[in-house]
């Protein structure tokens, strides 16, 4: 298990170009929720949060499933990652909420929704899968 404070530390440490500023709401037993806070410098044309950010949000909170199950796992991976925008996000924070599918000795696979926040419909859909290095 790790706890809020310990992963938003390894959010920090060890994801700081994808985690920047992203906040931990909560993390436990397969799932968490993470929010990345409204910038500027996420828009793109069209007034859309960019591709990246949103991938890269998906991403940091798919490890923190893994990590709510595992403990810190430094070296747990991502081996693959898909995402599909559903629709336009508005220009505000952004709310992750991702839970595991499945926990294996060498692979954990789950999904990710992302919403804007305040907002009821997501407005992209993630399902990757993390490499776990052995003990």
């Amino acid at each position: 298990m790790i706890d809020r404070e310990e992963f938003e530390g390894v959010v920090r440490d060890l994801v700081p170009s994808a985690g920047q500023g992203i906040e931990v709401l909560s993390i436990g037993d397969g799932a968490a929720r993470l929010k990345l806070p409204y910038r500027p410098d996420m828009m793109r044309p069209g007034g859309t949060i960019s591709g990246p950010a949103q991938f890269g949000l998906a991403d940091v909170t798919l490890y923190g499933c893994v990590l709510s199950r595992l403990g810190r796992v430094d070296l747990a991976v991502t081996t693959s990652m898909t995402i599909n925008f559903l629709r336009r996000p508005a220009p505000a924070a952004l709310v992750a909420e991702g839970r595991l599918l499945k926990l294996g000795k060498r692979l954990a696979y789950g999904e990710v929704l992302l919403f804007s926040e305040g907002g009821e419909e997501p407005v992209a859909h993630a399902t990757g899968s993390y490499s776990i290095p052995p003990a």
